[in-house]
């Protein structure tokens, strides 16, 4: 029981961050489908300063730099969206697609090549932290405490007070409610819109930094995500684009997700002799169900997915 909780948790923290972004992408007025590429290039940058840094500084420069690192190159990526979809007003779909396979593609070769650099003989894309994840976690008893647990807690809080409490925060959803009014009383849209994107980047790189640390010591960088950034769309539309109720929505996806690495745990979901990996389909299954459920309640910002011309107004 011990080890669902804390699988749950860590799965949620995940979902949280990157449906988060995906939150502040789509109140902006820009739908960003590339979350599942952003986490790839997020925990690549992180994976990379695991490998690096000396292992025998403070911990907490050590978790500071990496996450450093991590949000810097989901950052530098993400900006690709922006570009394309707010200054040039390219289709945000097509785009947000492009950078899905796009970030795996890149991942893996560098990882390649740097492993190809270091070892001849190493054609692997795996990057291995066992030592530096270690700096991630705190023993309380039998439980591990990932400071990442911690961050998505501080993070939901800030979220919620910027997006309802600060002028910056009603701003943005202006842009994705109706961008020709919010032009008109002076808002630049083109700067809120690129606020909402590079907010989503950050985030997205957070929770793909989280994501692999979240069981393993190394990661194939040709396996992605395993979908992680699809399902926090779906996390974000059942939460309904606000903070807390997508948090919620990301611990009942976790709790289903984590199911698949602690089911052997449970005697009588044991005996039923179910692969894991129909463990592991439960959270995408159930996505499928609960969006073809609540999508006609559902409440997008109106203008999500419209390119603004400020010629147009």
């Amino acid at each position: 029981m011990l080890l669902l909780i804390q699988y749950t948790l860590i799965f949620t923290s995940v979902l949280t961050l990157v449906a988060l972004g995906g939150c502040f992408s789509e109140h902006s007025g820009v739908i960003n489908l590339g979350l599942e590429g952003i986490m790839v290039m997020g925990a690549l940058g992180g994976a990379l300063a695991m490998r690096y840094l000396p292992i025998g500084i403070p911990a907490f420069f050590f978790l500071l730099l990496v996450l450093i690192a991590a949000v810097a190159v989901a950052l530098a990526y993400s900006s690709l969206l922006g570009v394309a979809c707010i200054n040039f007003k390219a289709d945000q779909t097509i785009v947000g697609t492009a950078l899905n396979m796009l970030g795996t593609a890149t991942a893996t070769v560098i990882v390649k090549a740097i492993n190809t650099a270091a070892n001849p003989d190493d054609m692997s894309s795996e990057i291995f932290y066992n030592e530096p994840k270690k700096k991630f976690l705190v023993s309380i008893g039998n439980f591990e405490f990932n400071w990442f647990m911690l961050i998505t807690v501080i993070i939901l809080v800030i979220s919620f007070f910027v997006l309802y409490k600060t002028k910056f925060g009603l701003r943005l959803m202006a842009c994705g409610e109706h961008p020709q009014a919010a032009d008109s009383v002076g808002i630049n849209v083109y700067k809120m819109r690129w606020a909402g994107v590079l907010i989503s980047g950050a985030l997205g790189g957070l929770g793909g930094i989280c994501y692999i640390l979240s069981g393993v010591s190394s990661w194939k960088f040709e396996n992605g995500v395993a979908g992680f950034g699809f399902l926090s769309l779906a996390v974000m539309i059942f939460g309904q684009w606000k903070p807390f109720r997508i948090a919620a929505a990301a611990m009942l996806f976790g709790f289903f997700r984590s199911l698949g690495n602690t089911y052997f745990g449970f005697n009588f979901l044991y005996s039923l002799n179910i692969p894991s990996t129909v463990y592991n389909m439960l959270p995408y299954i159930i996505s499928l169900v609960v969006l073809a459920l609540t999508s006609k309640s559902s409440r997008a910002p109106k203008a999500e997915g419209i390119p603004y011309d400020k010629s147009q107004r």
